[in-house]
């Protein structure tokens, strides 16, 4: 994401309610939480330490948290704001299996988390599209250096396939983001894997989901 700090607020494209107590809410977490949630339960390991990059208003830290509590789930969002509703609804849920939000930036080398092979898995869930390119190789590069063997890499959005968008909606939606930044745009599939593939990462699924997003689950090598 950028690292200019008057690029780093909220770049939600959907409009949030909040409460007083600053958390708040996101129309397109209370539709798809249930079906992510439901492929995470079968993907992530029984236990483990997961980092979720983007993590937006804390609604799907402390929803698949809550589900999971075998899990150890550190969030992280590089706007100010989405950090502090994170904060409140970690508060909010009571849930001691969901760490304080970091400020992680991925195209920076250093996370702040830097320790190799630390993390089981990173998910982000409708990130790379609202961000330049080089925050999908920071991503990578991010994942490639922070999992451990036999880690996973879950990513959740729209993506296109060899050029094509998988319906008339994607390709308007992501004329849309162009035309707000040039710089965004819905993803290919094969030039991620490929990018994956230079950060030691191999795409294991890519799983349909409501709505004609896509679930993308990368792992590093052997456990």
């Amino acid at each position: 994401m950028p690292t200019k700090k008057e690029d780093r607020s909220s770049v939600a494209l959907e409009k949030r309610s909040a409460t007083a107590d600053k958390r708040m809410f996101s129309p397109s977490v209370a539709r798809n939480s249930a079906p992510i949630l439901a492929v995470l339960k079968r993907v992530l390991p029984a236990h483990g330490a997961i980092l979720e990059i983007g993590c937006g208003t804390g609604e799907h830290a402390v929803c698949f948290a809550g589900a999971m509590p075998n899990l150890t789930w550190q969030p992280s969002d590089p706007d100010a704001d989405a950090r502090a509703s994170t904060s409140s609804w970690i508060k909010f849920a009571g849930q001691e299996n969901v760490l304080p939000p970091l400020d992680i930036d991925v195209c920076s080398g250093q996370w702040g988390v830097d320790q190799a092979g630390h993390f089981d898995a990173i998910v982000s869930i409708n990130m790379i599209h609202i961000a330049p390119w080089a925050a999908s190789l920071g991503l990578l590069a991010g994942a490639g250096r922070l999992l451990r063997a036999g880690g996973l890499l879950v990513l959740y959005g729209p993506y296109m396939r060899d050029g094509a968008h998988n319906a008339p909606s994607n390709a308007t939606f992501d004329a849309a983001l162009r035309e707000r930044n040039p710089s965004w745009g819905v993803r290919d599939i094969v030039e991620l894997e490929q990018a994956a593939g230079a950060a030691g990462l191999d795409l294991r699924e890519t799983i349909e989901m409501p709505a004609n997003n896509m679930l993308l689950v990368f792992a590093t090598g052997s456990a």
